[in-house]
């Protein structure tokens, strides 16, 4: 199998390390629930999954496959210990998409969701999404009828419209997202979790309506009163409060160069939200899982994955 073109081929020996790189995570981490972007190959996975210990396991899509071995337009899935009770495709809702000017739109990748009976928690409505990436919406040069192509103008023209493209696809897939999570919410009454790779800060333009909780012309009291249940919460966010550990650094989940971002995020309902008096759990840790970025061992971590993994345990308040 080959992941994008015909150059990342796996060997034997390579796929079995990246195979032992996941179990070798799971077995130190141990997650109840885990979700996966860039998934290839389901059925490979699933059996590795199986037997971690974890015989719940959903996807909703399949890669693109090109010449019978090339993949590409990976997927997410969900894997569990719990069982899962339900699973669906997130669809966006098209009067919606029509409002913010777009006809006919899909994700770009199909976010899932997987009803889940947790303990003590019970049925909980999980979600796993990979956000439109900050690559360029268009990789072809622009129409010489925009400005003349093959010059040094049309390139930096082309990347900024290309990336500007990139975001507007990725702030509208993040906003018709949550408006399908608070729909599902409504009708369902379940616990919330969205756990995912968002290519992006949450403090963004582009992202910042996942988290947020202001109304204008509404009171704070209404806002807790009515606009609470409805709202997600940076599980980071919710950790550093609980432990009363404001100014504590967050781990980033990216390495670019230089450049660190948290890219990958997991945002819970008000049940798990220690501040409301109403909630069964606390976020009682956070742990970014990022030793094969920051002190790899090639034979070891050079087939694992280049982002840090955020880790987050729920416990029953005391």
């Amino acid at each position: 199998m080959a992941y994008y073109d015909f150059q990342n081929i796996y060997t034997t020996e390579q796929w079995h390390k990246k195979q032992a790189w996941i179990t070798r995570f799971l077995d130190k981490n141990q997650p109840d629930i885990i979700g996966f972007q860039e998934v290839f190959s389901s059925e490979s996975l699933q059996s590795l999954l199986e037997k971690a210990g974890y015989p719940y396991y959903a996807v909703i899509d399949s890669p693109t496959v090109i010449d019978d071995f090339i993949y590409r337009s990976p997927v997410v899935a969900i894997a569990s210990k719990f069982p899962i009770t339900e699973i669906a495709t997130v669809t966006a809702d098209q009067q919606a998409a029509t409002l913010l000017g777009l006809h006919d739109f899909h994700f770009s990748r199909k976010p899932l969701r997987a009803t889940i009976d947790i303990p003590h928690v019970g049925l909980t409505d999980c979600y796993v999404t990979h956000l439109k990436s900050k690559r360029s919406l268009f990789d072809d040069p622009l129409p010489n009828t925009i400005v003349p192509s093959d010059t040094a103008l049309s390139r930096f023209v082309g990347q900024r419209l290309g990336s500007w493209g990139s975001a507007m696809l990725r702030g509208t897939e993040a906003n018709l997202l949550l408006l399908a999570i608070l729909k599902q919410r409504e009708s369902s009454t379940r616990p919330m979790l969205l756990m995912g790779d968002f290519n992006d800060e949450i403090s963004s333009s582009c992202l910042e309506q996942l988290i947020a909780g202001n109304v204008f012309g509404m009171s704070d009291s209404d806002i807790e009163r009515l606009i609470g249940y409805y709202r997600l919460y940076d599980s980071w966010n919710l950790f550093t409060q609980h432990t009363e550990q404001p100014n504590l650094s967050r781990p980033p989940t990216h390495y670019f160069g230089a450049k660190t971002s948290v890219l990958d995020y997991i945002l819970l309902s008000q049940e798990f939200n220690a501040q409301f008096l109403g909630s069964l759990f606390e976020v009682s840790d956070y742990h970014t899982e990022n030793k094969h970025l920051i002190n790899s061992s090639f034979d070891e971590d050079g087939y694992s994955t280049d982002h840090a993994i955020p880790c987050v345990t729920l416990s029953l308040r005391k």
